[in-house]
Protein backbone atom coordinates (compact mmCIF):
# COMPACT_ATOMS: atom_id res chain seq x y z
CA UNK A 1 0.00 0.00 0.00
CA UNK A 2 1.34 3.45 -0.95
CA UNK A 3 2.13 5.86 1.89
CA UNK A 4 0.24 9.09 2.20
CA UNK A 5 2.23 11.90 0.52
CA UNK A 6 3.23 15.08 2.34
CA UNK A 7 0.42 17.62 2.32
CA UNK A 8 0.95 20.30 -0.31
CA UNK A 9 -2.11 21.88 -1.90
CA UNK A 10 -3.14 24.83 -4.04
CA UNK A 11 -6.90 25.20 -3.66
CA UNK A 12 -8.60 28.08 -5.49
CA UNK A 13 -12.37 28.44 -5.07
CA UNK A 14 -14.03 30.24 -8.01
CA UNK A 15 -16.88 32.58 -7.16
CA UNK A 16 -20.14 30.61 -7.33
CA UNK A 17 -23.52 31.45 -5.83
CA UNK A 18 -26.11 28.82 -4.94
CA UNK A 19 -29.80 29.54 -4.33
CA UNK A 20 -32.16 26.69 -3.47
CA UNK A 21 -35.79 26.21 -2.45
CA UNK A 22 -39.00 28.20 -2.68
CA UNK A 23 -38.28 31.72 -3.86
CA UNK A 24 -34.86 30.82 -5.30
CA UNK A 25 -35.86 32.22 -8.72
CA UNK A 26 -36.22 35.65 -7.14
CA UNK A 27 -32.41 35.78 -7.00
CA UNK A 28 -32.05 35.86 -10.79
CA UNK A 29 -32.99 39.53 -11.43
CA UNK A 30 -30.68 40.55 -8.59
CA UNK A 31 -27.88 38.44 -10.07
CA UNK A 32 -28.36 39.99 -13.50
CA UNK A 33 -28.39 43.48 -12.01
CA UNK A 34 -25.17 42.68 -10.13
CA UNK A 35 -23.29 42.25 -13.44
CA UNK A 36 -25.22 44.97 -15.29
CA UNK A 37 -27.05 42.53 -17.61
CA UNK A 38 -30.40 43.44 -19.15
CA UNK A 39 -30.73 41.06 -22.12
CA UNK A 40 -30.67 37.46 -20.86
CA UNK A 41 -31.27 34.55 -23.23
CA UNK A 42 -32.55 31.18 -22.02
CA UNK A 43 -30.91 28.07 -23.53
CA UNK A 44 -32.90 24.85 -23.02
CA UNK A 45 -34.12 21.59 -24.51
CA UNK A 46 -37.60 21.35 -26.11
CA UNK A 47 -38.86 19.04 -23.35
CA UNK A 48 -38.16 21.64 -20.66
CA UNK A 49 -39.58 24.44 -22.79
CA UNK A 50 -42.86 22.49 -22.94
CA UNK A 51 -43.35 22.71 -19.15
CA UNK A 52 -45.43 25.88 -19.13
CA UNK A 53 -45.72 26.16 -15.33
CA UNK A 54 -42.00 25.92 -14.61
CA UNK A 55 -40.98 28.07 -17.59
CA UNK A 56 -43.70 30.60 -16.79
CA UNK A 57 -42.22 31.03 -13.31
CA UNK A 58 -38.79 31.59 -14.83
CA UNK A 59 -40.10 34.08 -17.41
CA UNK A 60 -41.95 35.97 -14.69
CA UNK A 61 -38.81 36.12 -12.55
CA UNK A 62 -36.71 37.47 -15.43
CA UNK A 63 -39.36 39.98 -16.53
CA UNK A 64 -38.18 42.52 -19.08
CA UNK A 65 -34.62 41.24 -18.74
CA UNK A 66 -35.57 38.22 -20.89
CA UNK A 67 -34.42 38.87 -24.48
CA UNK A 68 -35.24 35.47 -26.00
CA UNK A 69 -35.36 31.71 -25.61
CA UNK A 70 -33.37 29.16 -27.63
CA UNK A 71 -34.97 25.74 -27.18
CA UNK A 72 -32.98 23.77 -29.76
CA UNK A 73 -30.58 22.02 -27.38
CA UNK A 74 -29.94 18.37 -28.32
CA UNK A 75 -28.56 15.43 -26.36
CA UNK A 76 -24.73 15.17 -26.30
CA UNK A 77 -24.51 18.81 -27.53
CA UNK A 78 -23.89 18.15 -31.24
CA UNK A 79 -21.94 20.91 -32.96
CA UNK A 80 -24.77 22.06 -35.30
CA UNK A 81 -27.11 22.83 -32.38
CA UNK A 82 -24.28 24.60 -30.51
CA UNK A 83 -23.65 26.76 -33.59
CA UNK A 84 -27.37 27.55 -33.74
CA UNK A 85 -27.29 28.61 -30.08
CA UNK A 86 -24.25 30.82 -30.73
CA UNK A 87 -26.07 32.51 -33.62
CA UNK A 88 -29.19 32.99 -31.46
CA UNK A 89 -27.14 34.72 -28.76
CA UNK A 90 -25.61 37.03 -31.35
CA UNK A 91 -28.92 37.77 -33.10
CA UNK A 92 -30.59 38.69 -29.79
CA UNK A 93 -27.70 40.85 -28.58
CA UNK A 94 -27.48 38.74 -25.40
CA UNK A 95 -25.50 40.02 -22.45
CA UNK A 96 -26.24 37.03 -20.17
CA UNK A 97 -27.19 33.37 -20.57
CA UNK A 98 -29.52 31.22 -18.47
CA UNK A 99 -28.98 27.49 -19.08
CA UNK A 100 -32.16 25.59 -18.20
CA UNK A 101 -32.37 21.81 -17.99
CA UNK A 102 -29.66 19.17 -17.64
CA UNK A 103 -26.11 18.61 -18.75
CA UNK A 104 -26.78 19.10 -22.46
CA UNK A 105 -28.29 22.55 -21.84
CA UNK A 106 -25.40 23.59 -19.60
CA UNK A 107 -22.76 22.36 -22.03
CA UNK A 108 -24.49 23.84 -25.09
CA UNK A 109 -24.86 27.22 -23.39
CA UNK A 110 -21.22 27.23 -22.26
CA UNK A 111 -19.87 26.12 -25.63
CA UNK A 112 -22.02 28.66 -27.47
CA UNK A 113 -20.73 31.51 -25.30
CA UNK A 114 -17.14 30.38 -25.91
CA UNK A 115 -17.66 30.29 -29.69
CA UNK A 116 -19.45 33.65 -29.57
CA UNK A 117 -16.75 35.29 -27.48
CA UNK A 118 -13.80 33.92 -29.45
CA UNK A 119 -15.31 34.31 -32.92
CA UNK A 120 -13.30 31.39 -34.31
CA UNK A 121 -13.93 27.88 -35.62
CA UNK A 122 -14.32 25.30 -32.89
CA UNK A 123 -11.28 23.34 -34.13
CA UNK A 124 -9.04 26.32 -33.45
CA UNK A 125 -10.31 26.44 -29.87
CA UNK A 126 -10.62 22.82 -28.77
CA UNK A 127 -8.10 20.58 -27.02
CA UNK A 128 -6.02 18.70 -29.58
CA UNK A 129 -3.08 16.36 -29.86
CA UNK A 130 0.03 17.92 -31.37
CA UNK A 131 2.41 16.18 -33.78
CA UNK A 132 4.72 15.33 -30.87
CA UNK A 133 1.88 13.51 -29.09
CA UNK A 134 1.14 16.18 -26.46
CA UNK A 135 -2.46 17.13 -25.64
CA UNK A 136 -2.75 20.92 -25.81
CA UNK A 137 -5.62 23.06 -24.55
CA UNK A 138 -5.48 26.55 -26.13
CA UNK A 139 -5.70 29.60 -23.86
CA UNK A 140 -8.94 31.44 -24.69
CA UNK A 141 -8.54 35.13 -23.87
CA UNK A 142 -11.74 36.82 -25.08
CA UNK A 143 -14.40 37.92 -22.53
CA UNK A 144 -17.42 35.61 -22.13
CA UNK A 145 -21.06 36.30 -21.31
CA UNK A 146 -22.02 35.67 -17.67
CA UNK A 147 -24.12 32.55 -17.17
CA UNK A 148 -26.42 31.00 -14.58
CA UNK A 149 -27.96 27.54 -14.43
CA UNK A 150 -31.57 26.69 -13.56
CA UNK A 151 -31.43 22.88 -13.60
CA UNK A 152 -34.14 20.32 -14.13
CA UNK A 153 -31.80 17.43 -13.30
CA UNK A 154 -28.57 17.04 -11.32
CA UNK A 155 -25.32 17.34 -13.28
CA UNK A 156 -21.72 18.06 -12.34
CA UNK A 157 -21.60 20.34 -15.39
CA UNK A 158 -22.97 23.21 -13.24
CA UNK A 159 -19.60 23.82 -11.66
CA UNK A 160 -17.28 23.14 -14.58
CA UNK A 161 -15.30 25.41 -16.90
CA UNK A 162 -15.20 22.96 -19.79
CA UNK A 163 -17.67 22.10 -22.53
CA UNK A 164 -17.38 19.18 -24.94
CA UNK A 165 -19.38 19.14 -28.15
CA UNK A 166 -19.78 16.25 -30.57
CA UNK A 167 -19.18 16.48 -34.30
CA UNK A 168 -21.87 14.14 -35.71
CA UNK A 169 -20.00 13.83 -39.02
CA UNK A 170 -16.68 12.60 -37.60
CA UNK A 171 -17.95 11.37 -34.16
CA UNK A 172 -15.17 13.41 -32.58
CA UNK A 173 -15.50 14.89 -29.12
CA UNK A 174 -14.30 18.51 -29.28
CA UNK A 175 -13.41 19.75 -25.79
CA UNK A 176 -13.39 23.49 -25.00
CA UNK A 177 -11.99 24.86 -21.75
CA UNK A 178 -12.26 28.40 -20.43
CA UNK A 179 -12.57 29.39 -16.74
CA UNK A 180 -14.27 32.62 -17.85
CA UNK A 181 -17.16 30.51 -19.17
CA UNK A 182 -17.85 28.99 -15.76
CA UNK A 183 -21.37 29.70 -14.47
CA UNK A 184 -21.80 32.50 -11.95
CA UNK A 185 -24.10 30.27 -9.95
CA UNK A 186 -27.04 27.91 -9.85
CA UNK A 187 -30.70 28.44 -8.95
CA UNK A 188 -32.41 25.28 -7.65
CA UNK A 189 -36.15 25.73 -8.07
CA UNK A 190 -38.40 22.92 -6.71
CA UNK A 191 -40.91 23.21 -9.56
CA UNK A 192 -38.21 23.06 -12.24
CA UNK A 193 -36.60 20.12 -10.42
CA UNK A 194 -39.78 18.10 -10.88
CA UNK A 195 -40.00 18.63 -14.64
CA UNK A 196 -37.40 15.94 -15.42
CA UNK A 197 -38.47 12.28 -15.56
CA UNK A 198 -37.32 10.41 -12.45
CA UNK A 199 -35.24 8.14 -14.69
CA UNK A 200 -33.27 11.14 -15.97
CA UNK A 201 -32.47 12.27 -12.44
CA UNK A 202 -31.37 8.69 -11.73
CA UNK A 203 -28.95 8.51 -14.64
CA UNK A 204 -27.54 11.97 -13.91
CA UNK A 205 -26.96 11.03 -10.27
CA UNK A 206 -24.86 8.06 -11.41
CA UNK A 207 -22.47 10.58 -12.97
CA UNK A 208 -22.28 12.47 -9.65
CA UNK A 209 -21.49 9.22 -7.85
CA UNK A 210 -18.87 8.15 -10.39
CA UNK A 211 -17.14 11.52 -10.47
CA UNK A 212 -16.95 11.60 -6.66
CA UNK A 213 -15.46 8.10 -6.57
CA UNK A 214 -12.91 8.97 -9.25
CA UNK A 215 -12.00 12.24 -7.54
CA UNK A 216 -11.35 10.40 -4.29
CA UNK A 217 -8.84 8.17 -6.10
CA UNK A 218 -6.68 11.09 -7.16
CA UNK A 219 -2.98 11.18 -6.30
CA UNK A 220 -3.58 14.88 -5.58
CA UNK A 221 -4.60 14.81 -1.92
CA UNK A 222 -6.64 17.92 -1.11
CA UNK A 223 -8.63 17.66 2.16
CA UNK A 224 -10.97 20.47 1.08
CA UNK A 225 -11.82 18.69 -2.16
CA UNK A 226 -12.04 15.33 -0.41
CA UNK A 227 -14.59 16.74 2.04
CA UNK A 228 -16.84 17.88 -0.82
CA UNK A 229 -16.42 14.61 -2.73
CA UNK A 230 -17.02 12.41 0.32
CA UNK A 231 -20.20 14.27 1.22
CA UNK A 232 -21.38 14.15 -2.39
CA UNK A 233 -20.82 10.39 -2.30
CA UNK A 234 -22.81 9.95 0.91
CA UNK A 235 -25.59 12.23 -0.38
CA UNK A 236 -26.07 10.14 -3.52
CA UNK A 237 -26.09 6.91 -1.50
CA UNK A 238 -28.78 8.37 0.80
CA UNK A 239 -31.00 10.20 -1.67
CA UNK A 240 -30.77 8.44 -5.05
CA UNK A 241 -33.08 5.54 -4.07
CA UNK A 242 -35.65 8.08 -2.88
CA UNK A 243 -36.06 9.59 -6.36
CA UNK A 244 -37.95 6.47 -7.44
CA UNK A 245 -39.65 6.03 -4.06
CA UNK A 246 -40.88 9.65 -3.97
CA UNK A 247 -41.30 10.67 -7.64
CA UNK A 248 -43.49 13.67 -6.78
CA UNK A 249 -41.19 15.08 -4.11
CA UNK A 250 -38.63 17.75 -4.99
CA UNK A 251 -36.50 17.08 -1.89
CA UNK A 252 -34.49 14.10 -3.24
CA UNK A 253 -33.83 15.91 -6.52
CA UNK A 254 -32.69 19.11 -4.81
CA UNK A 255 -30.37 17.11 -2.55
CA UNK A 256 -28.86 15.41 -5.59
CA UNK A 257 -28.41 18.81 -7.26
CA UNK A 258 -26.44 19.97 -4.23
CA UNK A 259 -24.38 16.77 -4.45
CA UNK A 260 -23.74 17.60 -8.11
CA UNK A 261 -22.21 20.94 -7.12
CA UNK A 262 -20.00 19.27 -4.51
CA UNK A 263 -18.90 16.50 -6.85
CA UNK A 264 -18.26 18.95 -9.70
CA UNK A 265 -16.31 21.42 -7.62
CA UNK A 266 -14.38 18.76 -5.72
CA UNK A 267 -13.31 16.94 -8.88
CA UNK A 268 -12.15 20.26 -10.35
CA UNK A 269 -9.36 20.17 -7.76
CA UNK A 270 -8.53 16.48 -8.01
CA UNK A 271 -8.82 16.01 -11.77
CA UNK A 272 -10.86 13.63 -13.87
CA UNK A 273 -10.55 9.91 -14.18
CA UNK A 274 -10.35 6.89 -16.42
CA UNK A 275 -14.04 5.93 -16.30
CA UNK A 276 -14.97 9.51 -17.19
CA UNK A 277 -12.67 9.56 -20.23
CA UNK A 278 -13.91 6.18 -21.42
CA UNK A 279 -17.56 7.16 -20.98
CA UNK A 280 -16.99 10.19 -23.22
CA UNK A 281 -15.95 7.82 -26.00
CA UNK A 282 -18.45 5.03 -25.33
CA UNK A 283 -21.51 7.18 -24.56
CA UNK A 284 -22.38 8.19 -28.15
CA UNK A 285 -21.92 4.54 -29.18
CA UNK A 286 -24.46 3.29 -26.62
CA UNK A 287 -28.16 3.60 -25.88
CA UNK A 288 -27.48 4.98 -22.40
CA UNK A 289 -26.71 8.42 -20.93
CA UNK A 290 -23.07 9.14 -20.09
CA UNK A 291 -23.72 8.84 -16.35
CA UNK A 292 -24.86 5.25 -16.78
CA UNK A 293 -21.87 4.43 -18.97
CA UNK A 294 -19.44 5.99 -16.51
CA UNK A 295 -20.92 4.07 -13.58
CA UNK A 296 -20.73 0.81 -15.53
CA UNK A 297 -17.02 1.37 -16.22
CA UNK A 298 -16.22 2.59 -12.72
CA UNK A 299 -15.30 -0.72 -10.98
CA UNK A 300 -13.02 -1.65 -13.88
CA UNK A 301 -11.23 1.69 -13.62
CA UNK A 302 -10.93 1.34 -9.83
CA UNK A 303 -9.21 -2.04 -10.16
CA UNK A 304 -6.83 -0.58 -12.74
CA UNK A 305 -5.96 2.30 -10.38
CA UNK A 306 -5.70 0.22 -7.19
CA UNK A 307 -2.06 -0.62 -7.92
CA UNK A 308 -1.03 3.02 -7.36
CA UNK A 309 -3.76 4.46 -5.09
CA UNK A 310 -4.78 1.58 -2.87
CA UNK A 311 -4.48 3.88 0.16
CA UNK A 312 -6.98 6.31 -1.39
CA UNK A 313 -9.46 3.51 -2.02
CA UNK A 314 -9.04 2.40 1.58
CA UNK A 315 -9.87 5.95 2.72
CA UNK A 316 -12.97 5.84 0.52
CA UNK A 317 -14.03 2.63 2.27
CA UNK A 318 -13.80 4.59 5.50
CA UNK A 319 -16.00 7.38 4.10
CA UNK A 320 -18.58 4.74 3.20
CA UNK A 321 -18.49 3.33 6.74
CA UNK A 322 -17.20 -0.11 5.73
CA UNK A 323 -15.73 -2.61 8.17
CA UNK A 324 -13.43 -3.83 5.37
CA UNK A 325 -11.33 -0.72 4.85
CA UNK A 326 -9.25 -2.02 1.96
CA UNK A 327 -9.01 -1.21 -1.72
CA UNK A 328 -10.81 -4.46 -2.56
CA UNK A 329 -13.50 -3.60 -0.01
CA UNK A 330 -14.09 -0.23 -1.64
CA UNK A 331 -14.42 -1.76 -5.11
CA UNK A 332 -16.81 -4.42 -3.81
CA UNK A 333 -18.97 -1.78 -2.10
CA UNK A 334 -19.15 0.33 -5.25
CA UNK A 335 -20.27 -2.76 -7.17
CA UNK A 336 -22.89 -3.46 -4.49
CA UNK A 337 -24.17 0.11 -4.61
CA UNK A 338 -24.43 0.00 -8.40
CA UNK A 339 -26.66 -3.06 -7.99
CA UNK A 340 -28.78 -1.14 -5.47
CA UNK A 341 -28.94 1.73 -7.96
CA UNK A 342 -30.02 -0.77 -10.65
CA UNK A 343 -27.21 0.29 -12.98
CA UNK A 344 -26.36 -2.01 -15.92
CA UNK A 345 -23.10 -3.93 -15.57
CA UNK A 346 -22.02 -4.81 -19.14
CA UNK A 347 -21.52 -2.64 -22.21
CA UNK A 348 -23.44 -5.10 -24.35
CA UNK A 349 -26.45 -4.47 -22.08
CA UNK A 350 -26.53 -0.86 -23.27
CA UNK A 351 -26.23 -1.78 -26.96
CA UNK A 352 -22.52 -1.11 -27.41
CA UNK A 353 -21.34 -3.12 -30.42
CA UNK A 354 -18.21 -5.19 -29.90
CA UNK A 355 -16.75 -3.87 -33.17
CA UNK A 356 -17.07 -0.25 -31.94
CA UNK A 357 -14.68 -0.73 -29.01
CA UNK A 358 -11.50 -0.16 -31.03
CA UNK A 359 -12.64 3.25 -32.30
CA UNK A 360 -13.84 4.19 -28.81
CA UNK A 361 -10.46 3.28 -27.34
CA UNK A 362 -8.70 5.45 -29.92
CA UNK A 363 -10.93 8.45 -29.14
CA UNK A 364 -10.49 7.90 -25.38
CA UNK A 365 -6.72 8.20 -25.70
CA UNK A 366 -7.22 11.74 -27.03
CA UNK A 367 -9.39 12.76 -24.06
CA UNK A 368 -7.81 15.24 -21.65
CA UNK A 369 -9.43 13.47 -18.69
CA UNK A 370 -7.41 10.32 -19.36
CA UNK A 371 -4.21 12.18 -18.45
CA UNK A 372 -5.61 13.32 -15.08
CA UNK A 373 -6.13 9.93 -13.47
CA UNK A 374 -3.75 8.43 -10.92
CA UNK A 375 -2.50 5.84 -13.41
CA UNK A 376 -2.37 6.90 -17.06
CA UNK A 377 -3.14 3.89 -19.30
CA UNK A 378 -1.47 2.78 -22.48
CA UNK A 379 -3.63 2.10 -25.52
CA UNK A 380 -3.59 -1.65 -24.83
CA UNK A 381 -4.77 -1.05 -21.25
CA UNK A 382 -7.81 0.81 -22.59
CA UNK A 383 -8.58 -1.95 -25.09
CA UNK A 384 -8.31 -4.58 -22.34
CA UNK A 385 -10.53 -2.64 -19.95
CA UNK A 386 -13.27 -2.11 -22.55
CA UNK A 387 -13.13 -5.77 -23.55
CA UNK A 388 -13.55 -6.76 -19.90
CA UNK A 389 -16.50 -4.38 -19.50
CA UNK A 390 -18.22 -5.57 -22.67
Amino acid sequence: MSPEPDLKIRHLSPAFRTFAGDGALDALPRELARVGASRAVIVCIPAVAAHSDAMGRLHEALGDRLAGQFDGVEEHSPLPSVEQARAFLADHDADAVIAVGGGSSVVTARAATILLGEGKDVRELCTRREADGRLVSPKLAAPKLPQWVVPSSPTTAYAKAGAAVRDPETEERLALYDPKARAQGVVLDPVMALTAPARLSWSAALNIFSMAVEGLQSRRVDPLADAALAHALRTVVTWLPRVAQEPDSAAPRLQLMLAAIMSGQGSDHTGGGLAQALSHAIGPRSSAPNGVVEALLLPHAMRFNAEVVGHRLAAMANYLGLADRSAAGAVAEVERLLEVFEAPRRLQDIDVAKESLAAAATHAMDDWAITAGPRVPEAQDVHDLLDAAW
